[in-house]
């Protein structure tokens, strides 16, 4: 998976630096201190922590809009999960879901 950080407006990683981060040059953003990686992890604790830290972050409002608009496919992004462009509440577990009891459903 590759993310464009070329066209990104909002906080990202890049070669040149932190993208986006005039107006915020004297803080220092959680995702610009902690390992990419755990924003868009599989592992539902590491989801969960990367929500957290976004959760006091002066750009989530933004970085949330942001990534509506580009229809980000995966990934942590202003404090939501986001999958195949859309916020989710939840990861679904690897493998087959549970058998449900069509009887007891109804």
């Amino acid at each position: 998976m590759g993310v464009l950080l070329g066209e990104l407006l909002l906080p990202g990683w890049a070669e040149n630096g932190m993208i986006g981060m005039a107006e915020f040059s004297n803080q220092t953003l959680p995702c610009h201190t902690i390992d990419p990686e755990v924003y868009f992890s599989e592992n539902q604790a590491d989801i969960k922590y990367a929500k957290a830290l976004c959760g006091e972050c002066p750009m989530k409002a933004s970085c949330l809009a942001g990534a509506l608009s580009r229809k980000e496919p995966c990934g942590v992004w202003g404090g939501e999960l986001f999958e195949d462009g859309k916020v989710i509440t939840a990861k679904r577990a690897v493998g087959r879901p549970p058998k449900v009891n069509l009887e007891l459903a109804s």
